[in-house]
């Protein structure tokens, strides 16, 4: 499944940047993420409750960034499996200077399967966006606080 989108954040790109790499404030910004922790340089172990439909769990996995180009894009690497199934997913994060702030772009593929992915594609496209809209929403309110 492809997804792309894009959402402006009013704070300049180096505040957006530092954000988007900090753990803590990912954390507190990705709906569903209990635990977010460093394991090694650009990798971190993430514990998440997602629930799509009647079909809900916890999902234990790694997350892992590459290809840093301070402060332009990176990649990120997903992976996590829980009761409900599996998620793999790949996505390319490109930042740029908007209007009033910057302007973060996304495309990823996700692969999911099990128990999750008997919901159909067309809901998990739907609750994809929604989660990823809740979550450039919550970095933009972080990145606002004082």
């Amino acid at each position: 499944m492809k997804i792309e989108g894009a959402h402006e954040i009013s704070a300049p790109r180096q505040r957006v940047w530092d954000a988007f790499l900090d753990p803590e404030q990912l954390r507190k910004a990705i709906p569903g993420c209990e635990r977010l922790e460093a394991i090694g340089e650009d990798e971190y172990k993430a514990t998440m409750k997602v629930g799509v439909a009647a079909v809900k769990g916890t999902f234990e996995g790694k997350v892992r960034i590459t290809d840093k180009k301070a402060p332009d894009s990176y990649r990120m690497a997903v992976e996590g499996s829980g009761g409900p199934g599996f998620v793999r997913g790949e996505a390319a994060i490109t930042l740029s200077d908007a209007t009033a702030g910057t302007r973060v772009a996304y495309t990823a593929d996700v692969q999911v399967g099990g128990l999750i992915a008997g919901v159909g594609q067309r809901m998990l496209g739907g609750v994809t966006k929604m989660m990823a809209d809740q979550f450039f929403n919550r970095m933009g309110e972080l990145l606002q606080a004082p």
